[in-house]
Formats: C-alpha cells, sequence, structure tokens
C-alpha cells in the first residue's frame, strides 16, 4: 500500500502536466496545400471566420472545409488571397 502511495504523486503531477497537451486538439496544427498558389495555410479561428463568410458571400449551406470537392477548395483558396486579413 505504501508503494502505491509513493507513486501516485508523481503520477498525478504527470497527468496534469500531459492534459493540456492531450486537450489542446489538433484544429491549430491543421495545414491544407494551396496548388493553385503554390502555398500553406494555418487553419485556425481566423481562417475559420474567413471560411464562414466566403460561404455566406455564396449562400452555401456549411460544411467542414476538408468535406468540399477539390474545385471548391480551390475556389476558396482563390478567394482568400483576394481577401487576406485586415489587421
Amino acid at each position: 500500500m505504501l508503494r502505491i502511495k509513493g507513486y501516485l504523486g508523481p503520477l498525478m503531477l504527470g497527468a496534469a502536466m500531459l492534459a493540456p497537451l492531450l486537450t489542446s486538439g489538433c484544429a491549430a496544427r491543421v495545414r491544407y496545400y494551396d496548388d493553385y498558389h503554390s502555398d500553406y495555410h494555418r487553419w485556425g479561428d481566423g481562417e475559420a471566420r474567413a471560411y464562414r463568410v466566403w460561404l455566406g458571400e455564396r449562400h452555401y449551406e456549411y460544411r467542414e472545409f476538408n468535406r468540399l470537392s477539390r474545385d471548391e477548395q480551390r475556389e476558396y483558396w482563390r478567394w482568400r488571397h483576394e481577401h487576406p486579413d485586415r489587421h
């Protein structure tokens, strides 16, 4: 029983240190390659907002970007290069 208590503290500390890494998700690490412009785009909050604007301008129903056809993705990146962030 004493051995278990001796390992419990370091185990809890390790779990507490790993929790933020495991729960952060991978959305911030997702990148898309724009073959039309030959560059990469990191998908984050700003890109998600721009994507929703693009959908709204075209009156499209929301779909995840990776579910769009290749032509629709190319259309989005073309629009995105014409509408850079304003900050």
